[in-house]
C-alpha cells in the first residue's frame, strides 16, 4: 500500500523545465554528474536515460519520502546512487568518492515538489489544513510550529521580511504572538487565518500568507544558507568543462545564483587603471546562453513552472 501511494506521489509531480535542464547539463554522457535535489526523480531519471553505461549519478535529498520514490525507481541502476541530506553536504559526499575537481555537472532545482505541496500533513500548505511541520526531514530540526511559538517577535519579522520580502512583516508577527498566547499555534490553517487577517493589501489571485509560508519554510530548512554553501563549492567539484545548472522559484534564490554567477565571470574586482591582463582576473566561469523560463506548452500543463528561472553556467579554470 505504501508503495503504491509513492508511486502515485511520483506521478503528481511534474517537473519544471526538464529537457532544457539536461539537455544544458549533459556535456559527456560517460561522465559523472550529481543531482542536489532528488525530489520525485524526473531529473534523475532524465539524466540517466541521457547517460552512456559508464556513466555515473549522485542524486541528494533530504526529504525521506524522496528517498523511498528513488530507492524504488533507480535502485537497481548500478550508474544510480542516492544520499539522504542537504545538498549543502555534497562537497564531503563527493569528495569522499575522490570525485573532487571531477564532477561532469551539477543540477539544482529549488522547489518544493508537489507532494511535499499538497499532502497536508507535511505542514507546508495554507490550502490544506495539517500539522504545521514544514521540515524536509520531518525526522530532524524544529517544526514551523514550536518555531512561530517560541521565537521573539523580533525574530519573526526578520524571518517574514528577509526571506518573504513581507511589507506586513511587523504586524504579522505582532498577531502571531496575540494568538499563541491564546492557544498554542500547531495547524496550517490556523496560521493561514492569522497571517491573511494581519494582512491589510490582498492581491487578486493570490493567497496572503503565500510569503509569510515561504519565508517560513526556507527559515526552518536553512535553505538559503545551504544555497550559499553549496555554490561555493561547485567551484572545487566541479571539472573544467563541467556545467551548472540552476532552476530557481524566487527572487531570493535567483539574486544569490545571478550574483555568484556574475561574480566568477568577472573575475578579481581590481582598482581601476591597474595593468592587469585578462588571464590574471582569476576567472572560473563562464555563463552559457540567457537564463531560460518554461514554455507556454509547459505553463499550460504545469502552472507552478511560472516562477521557474534557469541559469546555467560551465567551469572555465
Amino acid at each position: 500500500m505504501a508503495e503504491k501511494q509513492q508511486a502515485n506521489q511520483a506521478n503528481t509531480h511534474i517537473t519544471v523545465l526538464l529537457n532544457e535542464a539536461v539537455e544544458f547539463l549533459i556535456t559527456d554522457k560517460s561522465g559523472f554528474y550529481v543531482d542536489g535535489t532528488f525530489g520525485r526523480g524526473g531529473h534523475s531519471g532524465s539524466i540517466l536515460h541521457g547517460l552512456s553505461d559508464k556513466g555515473c549519478l549522485l542524486s541528494i535529498d533530504k526529504d525521506p519520502e524522496a528517498i523511498a520514490v528513488g530507492d524504488r525507481l533507480f535502485g537497481d541502476d548500478p550508474r544510480f546512487e542516492l544520499a539522504k541530506c542537504s545538498f549543502a553536504e555534497m562537497k564531503t559526499l563527493v569528495e569522499k568518492k575522490n570525485k573532487l575537481g571531477e564532477v561532469t555537472g551539477i543540477l539544482l532545482d529549488l522547489g518544493v515538489s508537489s507532494p511535499q505541496l499538497d499532502q497536508a500533513e507535511r505542514g507546508f500548505s495554507f490550502s490544506h489544513d495539517g500539522p504545521l511541520d514544514m521540515r524536509m526531514d520531518d525526522s530532524a530540526g524544529i517544526t514551523a510550529s514550536q518555531w512561530v511559538n517560541t521565537a521573539a517577535e523580533s525574530e519573526i519579522v526578520r524571518v517574514l521580511k528577509d526571506y518573504g520580502e513581507e511589507r506586513f512583516a511587523r504586524r504579522m508577527a505582532r498577531a502571531i504572538l496575540k494568538e499563541r498566547e491564546l492557544e498554542p499555534i500547531i495547524t496550517t490553517l490556523r496560521l493561514a487565518k492569522i497571517i491573511a487577517e494581519a494582512h491589510p493589501a490582498w492581491e487578486r489571485g493570490k493567497h496572503p500568507a503565500t510569503k509569510a509560508f515561504q519565508a517560513i519554510r526556507i527559515h526552518i530548512n536553512d535553505e538559503l544558507k545551504d544555497l550559499e554553501r553549496v555554490l561555493d563549492d561547485t567551484l572545487d567539484i566541479l571539472a573544467v568543462g563541467g556545467r551548472l545548472a540552476i532552476i530557481s522559484f524566487h527572487s531570493l534564490e535567483d539574486r544569490r545564483v545571478k550574483r555568484f554567477i556574475q561574480r566568477h565571470v568577472k573575475g578579481d574586482e581590481l582598482p581601476a587603471g591597474l595593468p592587469v591582463t585578462e588571464d590574471k582576473l582569476n576567472k572560473r566561469l563562464k555563463s552559457i546562453g540567457k537564463m531560460i523560463k518554461a514554455g507556454k506548452a509547459e505553463l499550460d500543463m504545469n502552472p507552478r513552472a511560472r516562477s521557474a528561472v534557469m541559469r546555467v553556467a560551465e567551469k572555465i579554470a
